[in-house]
Order: structure tokens, then sequence, then C-alpha cells
């Protein structure tokens, strides 16, 4: 094997922590089967994808109130200057 280190949001490590007491299964060897059902399939998990991407949502203020509909524009005057 070869040793590895990854680094993991506090979600992902609890939910591991809970599986891994849940099962009776290091957290490592939850980890390795993860990948291998990950390399075996070829996909990504989309909704762990979505669940992401939501988190940063709303996160963020902009000073333009239609930045998300001329995100564009704002992009081409930004790269112009």
């Amino acid at each position: 094997m070869v040793r590895t280190q990854i680094q993991l949001t506090e979600e992902q490590a609890e939910r591991l922590r809970e599986i891994s007491m849940k099962n009776h299964e290091s957290i490592a060897s939850l980890i390795r089967s993860a990948i291998d059902q990950f390399l075996l399939s070829g996909k990504v998990d989309r909704s762990s994808l979505y669940v992401q991407a939501s988190s940063v949502v709303g996160k963020y203020q902009a000073d333009k109130d239609d930045i998300s509909v001329e995100h564009d524009k704002y992009l081409d005057e930004d790269y112009k200057s």
C-alpha cells in the first residue's frame, strides 16, 4: 500500500467517523472502498458535487445587483483593464 494524506471537510470527517463506528471498519478502509467504487464506475457522484457547489451559494457579496445576469460583461471589462 502507498501512504497518502488527504484533507476532508469537517462534515466528511464526521460522517466517516459515524460510519466507521457503526460498521466497525476503519476510516482508511472506507476511503479505499469509496475510491474503488469511483474507479470502477468512472463517474463522479453528481449529488456530492451539487452539495459542494450549493455550499458557496450566497456566501459572497457583490457590489453590483445584476452580476448573475451580466457576469460576462463584467469579466470582459475587468480583463481589458
